[in-house]
């Protein structure tokens, strides 16, 4: 592993970004969103996926300088072609546009095709309460999870996020309706690590706790048959809304050199009274101050567990694989990005 500081590992990353032609603008904002997944404890949506944003780029099937082709299909509807963009820069330039337009409808959705991984959804949504919004995201991915019962991926991991102003912390919640990601399957194999028993099935269908072997199999729907229908429903939802593909038909969120075609849908509802906010705190705050089982040290709320890793990282440092290392060295400008200096270590 190498330990970086965080304002370093941004800076090799916005400046890899730019190397590839990526605008100054939408590279800040892809930077930001690769940084806030490491500071929060996901590298599975962090810097590992640098790598395959910038081979989607040569192989030309994103665009870096596509910001999304909008059109109003109604008074607080959005509909947008995404153009290949970028995730992030499509998705922001959308929930912009939809959080000014509930400040006069009370609610407005944006429904978005042709557009590249977003990452971490709880980045948008958290976004969305801070400014005193309430925000909902969710999107399809790949197929990567077996129906229940099933031995064969044919759905999305589907994730959904929720985020509600509060005083002094929003709540932000943000699950897929896989088990896992399979970016959390990667890094797993990446660093070498077994899975959990009952994450994933091999590409034979047999449950397994090999990542590598996960990478071309399967991943298990959370909370059994409920979780399945769940993720089932978003991705029937948004692929009709969104006008795009489903299941074994999607591509583009793993692979390096084939469109997107997965959907995304944003909504946003106008801010609620502030009397409202300050109940929900106290209410979040009565959560978080309830004794704690055995074996317990405390209780949190959705968005607590990210906020605290995050000052942790920010403070010691992001660490980062040899293979991401690497991997951020042969796309920096030649001859490589320089060795890390301080508070980095390898061990």
């Amino acid at each position: 592993m190498v330990l970086v500081e965080v304002a370093q590992l941004r800076g090799i990353v916005l400046d890899v970004l730019l190397t590839h032609d990526v605008p100054e603008q939408a590279a800040r904002l892809q930077t930001d969103l690769l940084i806030a997944a490491e500071l929060g404890g996901h590298p599975s949506h962090g810097v590992l996926r640098l790598r395959r944003i910038i081979e989607r780029i040569r192989a030309g099937v994103s665009d870096p300088c596509a910001t999304g082709q909008h059109a109003w299909t109604g008074t607080a509807l959005l509909d947008v072609d995404g153009q290949q963009g970028l995730g992030p820069v499509v998705a922001m330039s959308a929930l912009d546009a939809i959080r000014e337009r509930a400040r006069t409808t009370g609610v407005a959705a944006a429904v978005i095709r042709h557009n590249n991984h977003l990452g971490m959804l709880s980045w948008y949504v958290e976004q969305v309460a801070r400014d005193g919004q309430v925000g909902i995201a969710t999107c399809t991915s790949e197929a990567l999870v077996h129906p229940w019962g099933g031995r064969r991926p044919l759905i999305g991991t589907n994730p959904i996020a929720i985020g509600v102003p509060a005083a002094p912390q929003p709540l932000v919640f943000d699950m897929a309706t896989g088990l896992v990601s399979m970016g959390k399957i990667h890094d797993h194999a990446q660093r070498g690590l077994a899975l959990r028993p009952g994450w994933a099935l091999d590409a034979d269908g047999e449950p397994t706790t090999d990542a590598r072997a996960a990478v071309n199999g399967a991943i298990a729907p959370f909370g059994g048959a409920k979780g399945y229908a769940l993720g089932l429903s978003l991705e029937v939802l948004v692929a009709t809304l969104t006008a795009s593909a489903a299941g074994t038909e999607v591509r583009g969120t793993l692979d390096s050199d084939q469109p997107s075609s997965k959907g995304d849908v944003f909504i946003v509802f106008d801010r609620p009274q502030q009397a409202v906010v300050e109940a929900m705190g106290e209410y979040l705050q009565s959560i978080r101050d309830t004794e704690p089982t055995t074996g317990t040290t405390s209780v949190l709320v959705p968005g607590d567990r990210a906020r605290l890793r995050r000052e942790l990282t920010l403070d010691r440092g992001v660490e980062v694989t040899d293979e991401v290392w690497r991997d951020l060295s042969a796309l920096g400008k030649p001859p490589g990005i320089p060795p890390v200096k301080a508070k980095s270590e390898h061990r």
